[in-house]
C-alpha cells in the first residue's frame, strides 16, 4: 500500500466515524437539563419541558454535494481489504421484526417503526462500518398535519368499509429518517428498431368490400442522450417497495448537511442496500424510462426496439436521509400499515377493502354494459 492510499483511507475512517449515540442527553437544555429534540415548527432544537430553544448552527459554507460513484466504490473495497478495525455505533434492533434502527438523544418512541412493537434499548448492538450521510431532509410536516392528511387519505377509499371510513385511523405516529442514495448519471444510448406507419386500404368485393389498417415498417436508428438528476433509491429493506416509491416525489433539493441535531428525537434506518448494488436499482429504473424515450423519438403509431446500448457516465451519488411519518394501526384484529412523507404530506398505506363494494361496483358495470348491448341490437348497430 502506498503513502497516498494510507493517506486516503485515514480520512475515509473519519469519514464514517458514527454520527448517533445510543447514549441519552446528547443535547441537554442549558435551562433544565432535559434533553432537547427537534421541533418541526421552529426547525430548531427544543425543550418539551421548558420551552428553551437552541439554534443548530449552521456552516454556510457546506453544502450537501455529489460524490464520486467510482470513488467511493474503489475506498470502500480498500477499506474491507486493508481495515480489521471497525470503529463502533449504536443501533437498535427489534426483537420480532428483525428491524435495525439508529437514533440521537433520547429515543423517542418505544414502539418499532417497522411493525409497531416494543423496542428495548438493550436490544444495542455494535455496526460495522458504513458510507457517511451527506445530506438529511428534516421534518416538515407535523404529527397534526400528518393526522389531517391521513383523515383525509381515509374518506378518500371509496371501497373501504363504511365503518372504516367512519372512525378513521387511530394510532400512534412514529418519526423516522429513511436511508436512501440519490444517483446523478449522463446516459448516451445507442439505439436501432422499426417505426410503424398506419395506412389504410379497400378489399374485398361487394357486400364484404371494406376498410382494413395495415402498418408499414421501416428501420431507423439514433443516438439519444438524457442526464438524469437525483434518482433516488431506498437503502433499507424490510420496507413495502411500492409504498415508498408511491411517496416521491422527495424535495431533495432541500436537503441540508448533515448533523446530528436533525435526528435528535427520531429513529435514523441504517441502509442494508450496499452503494453499487442501489445503482443496479436506479439503473434499471433509467433503462425503462430511457426504453420510453426511445419510443418517442422512433415516432410513428407503433415502435419496435431491437437493441439499446447504454453508456452511464459521470455518475455520482448522495447519501441522504429523508423524512417519514409511519404508523402501524388495527382494523377487525389485523394489522395495516401507513406512511407519511414529512417533506410533502403524501400518505401511502394498506387498508381494508369491503368485498361487498366491490361486488357491487362490478354487477353496476355490468348492468351498464349490459344495457349498452342491448340498445345497440335494438338499433342494429
Amino acid at each position: 500500500m502506498t503513502r497516498e492510499d494510507l493517506g486516503q483511507n485515514a480520512a475515509f475512517a473519519d469519514e464514517v466515524t458514527p454520527r448517533a449515540s445510543a447514549d441519552g442527553r446528547i443535547f441537554p437544555c442549558e435551562g433544565c437539563g432535559a434533553d432537547l429534540r427537534f421541533d418541526i415548527g421552529v426547525q430548531q432544537l427544543k425543550c418539551e419541558y421548558c420551552g428553551a430553544v437552541k439554534t443548530i448552527a449552521i456552516d454556510a459554507t457546506v453544502a450537501v454535494r455529489e460524490q464520486d460513484f467510482a470513488a467511493m466504490l474503489k475506498r470502500v473495497a480498500d477499506r474491507r481489504v486493508h481495515s480489521h478495525v471497525a470503529t463502533p455505533t449504536k443501533e437498535v434492533t427489534c426483537r420480532n421484526c428483525g428491524g435495525g434502527v439508529q437514533f440521537v438523544g433520547t429515543l423517542a418512541s418505544d414502539e418499532c417503526a417497522y411493525c409497531g412493537s416494543a423496542i428495548q434499548l438493550n436490544d444495542a448492538y455494535t455496526s460495522p462500518d458504513r458510507i457517511p450521510v451527506d445530506g438529511v431532509l428534516p421534518f416538515q410536516v407535523d404529527r397534526d398535519r400528518a393526522q389531517v392528511n391521513l383523515a383525509a387519505w381515509v374518506k378518500s377509499r371509496w371501497f373501504a368499509p363504511n365503518e372504516f371510513r367512519r372512525r378513521g385511523v387511530h394510532g400512534r405516529f412514529n418519526g423516522v429518517y429513511l436511508p436512501y442514495w440519490t444517483f446523478d448519471a449522463l446516459t448516451t444510448t445507442h439505439w436501432t428498431g422499426e417505426r410503424g406507419d398506419n395506412y389504410t386500404v379497400w378489399v374485398g368485393t361487394g357486400k364484404n368490400r371494406r376498410m382494413e389498417t395495415r402498418i408499414r415498417w421501416s428501420s431507423c436508428s439514433g443516438v439519444y442522450q438524457r442526464f438524469f438528476d437525483d434518482i433516488a433509491v431506498p437503502a433499507a429493506t424490510g420496507w413495502p417497495e411500492n409504498r415508498l416509491n408511491a411517496l416521491e416525489p422527495w424535495p431533495i433539493v432541500q436537503c441540508r448537511p448533515f448533523q446530528q441535531e436533525f435526528l435528535a428525537g427520531f429513529l435514523a434506518s441504517t441502509y442494508d442496500v450496499e452503494l453499487d448494488a442501489g445503482f443496479e436499482q436506479a439503473r434499471t429504473h433509467a433503462d425503462s424510462l430511457l426504453r420510453t424515450d426511445i419510443r418517442r423519438e422512433i415516432g410513428g403509431d407503433h415502435q419496435r426496439i431491437h437493441q439499446m446500448d447504454v453508456q452511464y457516465d459521470a455518475v455520482t451519488y448522495k447519501h441522504v436521509l429523508l423524512p417519514v411519518w409511519t404508523l402501524v394501526y388495527r382494523y377487525r384484529d389485523k394489522p395495516f400499515q401507513v406512511f407519511v412523507n414529512a417533506g410533502t404530506g403524501e400518505v401511502q398505506g394498506d387498508r381494508p377493502w369491503s368485498w361487498i363494494k366491490i361486488c357491487l361496483f362490478i354487477l353496476t358495470i355490468a348492468s351498464l354494459l349490459g344495457g349498452i348491448a342491448y340498445v345497440w341490437q335494438g338499433r342494429g348497430l
